[in-house]
């Protein structure tokens, strides 16, 4: 028998180790922040742009660009418009970030076609033909990887195109070079002011010996730009596409004054464009876009979307898995029966808006007058 002051082999072995932690924790360890900070600082920041945390955080589709602009201050801080830059083959009819991103943006032009197989099969199908063999078509669209593959397959038939961007944030830089480096001339970037942005679509228009007679719109302000400043050329243009239910209401505003002189095409109206783009793309895209420009949880965020048709049905079921509350505003009855259905709550904007956190327009019509 052992005696009181006597202890089991486990009872020592747990106190040798016990002992050992004791020991450990009395010495702690400094920990050196130097180096860390030498290296963070390593990367340049830039008043009034966004945080170097934004920068790190962003998503794959742009972490390329992102990576460029803090490497190269100098290049971040000067304007695509001062810019003297030249394509591989010598051609400077073009302004976009950084023409060296090309490659870049051309590996996400490949991606984008392996899910874009019907613009595929038309291109191997008719680009012996050359269908579009002189149209010469001016474009002002979101400048992404997708698009990238339309214009290439309007290149592939037979068609000379000029490009800009219709929204100054959703461009992709690389994809913008990629398209650039292939010989079409772009005229846009990521961030583009509104004088920028109006410069963009002027030199799209306003080529070198060019003169378009096809316009491939996205929220009309292509068109408008057309029909004030250049109304000899939109006289001459033989057709207008417009995608947007923006746009298709502006088309519609010329045409009940009489100053529609030109065969347009409304594809929103399409099946395609409705069922499928305007509810499952943009269901995904508005959480791409709320998650790159706030970097915040959206659980519990009071949201009020306004429009509840195609394009605020997927958004409103976005924002809902993610744990958002949800209100809309709708002034079609069946479509606000159809959000209560869905268990939102259907207000009126000047009700919610003092105490929301994000306001999310899905209409075309005008939202009403906000009192902040």
């Amino acid at each position: 028998m052992s005696t009181p002051d006597a202890m089991a082999p486990d009872e020592a072995e747990a106190s040798n180790r016990f002992s050992f932690i004791a020991a450990v924790s009395k010495t702690p360890k400094k920990i050196q922040f130097a180096d860390d900070m030498q290296e963070f600082t390593k990367f340049p920041t830039k008043t009034g742009r966004r945080s170097l945390s934004r920068s790190i955080s962003q998503s794959s589709t742009d972490s390329y660009s992102s990576v460029a602009s803090y490497t190269d201050s100098s290049d971040d801080e000067t304007s695509p418009r001062d810019k003297q830059q030249t394509t591989s083959k010598g051609s400077s009819d073009f302004c976009v970030k950084n023409i060296k991103q090309a490659e870049f943006g051309r590996r996400e032009i490949e991606i984008a076609e392996q899910e874009m197989t019907a613009l595929i099969s038309l291109r191997k199908r008719a680009q012996g033909e050359k269908p579009l063999a002189g149209a010469k078509i001016v474009g002002c669209t979101h400048i992404t990887a997708q698009t990238g593959v339309l214009i290439e397959t309007l290149c592939a038939l037979g068609a000379q195109c000029r490009w800009s961007a219709c929204n100054i944030y959703s461009t992709q830089n690389e994809v913008a070079a990629a398209l650039t480096e292939s010989g079409v001339a772009v005229f846009a970037w990521k961030g583009e002011s509104e004088d920028d942005f109006w410069w963009c679509i002027d030199r799209s228009v306003n080529g070198d010996s060019w003169q378009p007679n096809m316009i491939l719109d996205d929220g009309g302000d292509l068109t408008h730009w057309v029909y004030k400043k250049y109304p000899n050329v939109y006289k001459k243009i033989r057709g207008i596409v417009e995608e947007s239910v923006t746009g298709v209401h502006r088309l519609y505003q010329l045409s009940k004054a009489g100053k529609l002189c030109v065969p347009a095409m409304n594809v929103n109206d399409s099946v395609t464009k409705q069922k499928f783009d305007n509810l499952y793309c943009c269901r995904e895209s508005i959480l791409d876009g709320l998650k790159r420009s706030t970097d915040v949880m959206f659980g519990g965020k009071q949201v009020v979307v306004c429009g509840y048709g195609e394009v605020g049905k997927g958004c409103c079921a976005a924002l809902k898995a993610l744990g958002s509350i949800v209100h809309v505003t709708e002034i079609d009855p069946i479509c606000a029966l159809q959000a209560c259905m869905e268990g939102f709550r259907v207000v009126k904007l000047n009700e919610v808006i003092r105490h929301v956190d994000v306001v999310i327009t899905c209409t075309g019509n005008q939202v009403t007058k906000m009192w902040l």
